[in-house]
């Protein structure tokens, strides 16, 4: 948990926001995974976002769905996502990284088993989709108990009545999903996603990370300007579709345009 808050903490004195990039792990194999984390790093982003492959990821949209088709076909299992993460932990030890995905693999040989192997693995975080709030018990305590940050979903639909239920027991960063629909090309209005983010940072000291639907560096800096971290998924995972095992060179030189969109987002022209 130390890692992303003080990665939260030294985005913030440089008066931006933080780089969130997701990729889906063991795409296009397991064995190219690493290279192309590397690359996320290489490139400038602030925190990692592994994806567990799932045979139903129901919040995702085709270019994920096909990540993780791709993914599962390679024979990428759990254990092939926790060697990548205690390896990446290695390599970069001060770079958070976060597990997202659902229930199923997380849950399969029980939540204090998969706390203690992402503490071990050196996982900052974790993502599940479809665990609610109200059911907490069933992975956020065994998350907190091995100090694994249990990072919560607020939508357009989370209302002032489950807010409170949403940020009790959240840790790491709050993940405000900016259109109710599943990953892709999508973008909420940015009137609604600066009106979401003040909301939600008038309840909570959590940093407050926006994605879904952010491709271009021109939409990650507008979001910037509001957010304190800005999450970019779908459009890496086109790239590692597209170049496969040779992902990492392009993925490099778009996530360094991101980096710079977000560096000078907040610089007020003279």
């Amino acid at each position: 948990m130390t890692r992303l808050a003080d990665t939260f903490a030294k985005a913030a004195a440089e008066n931006r926001a933080a780089l969130v990039a997701f990729v889906t792990a063991g795409d296009p194999t397991p064995a190219a995974t690493p290279a192309i984390l590397d690359a996320l790093v290489a490139g400038g982003a602030d925190v990692i976002e592994l994806g567990m492959p799932f045979t139903d990821p129901m919040a995702d949209g085709p270019a994920i769905q096909a990540a993780n088709i791709r993914s599962l076909a390679a024979g990428t299992r759990t254990a092939h996502i926790l060697a990548i993460a205690t390896e990446f932990r290695a390599r970069h030890p001060h770079v958070p990284l976060v597990l997202m995905g659902y229930a199923n693999p997380m849950l399969r040989r029980g939540s204090d088993w998969f706390g203690q192997a992402c503490a071990a693995a050196g996982v900052d975080g974790v993502i599940c989709v479809d665990i609610p709030a109200e059911e907490d018990e069933a992975l956020g305590s065994s998350l907190r108990a091995h100090c694994v940050a249990p990072i919560r979903l607020a939508t357009p639909t989370t209302d002032a009545r489950r807010l409170p239920a949403v940020l009790e027991g959240a840790g790491g960063f709050l993940y405000y999903v900016s259109v109710a629909g599943i990953t892709g090309l999508q973008q909420a209005a940015q009137a609604s996603i600066e009106d979401a983010v003040a909301r939600l940072k008038g309840q909570t000291d959590l940093p407050v990370a926006v994605g879904f639907g952010i491709r271009t560096p021109d939409q990650a800096a507008a979001v910037a300007r509001v957010a304190d971290g800005v999450v970019v998924g779908s459009a890496i995972v086109d790239l590692v579709a597209q170049y496969g095992a040779d992902a990492p060179a392009p993925v490099t030189a778009y996530i360094t345009s991101l980096a710079d969109a977000l560096a000078s987002a907040r610089k007020v022209s003279a």
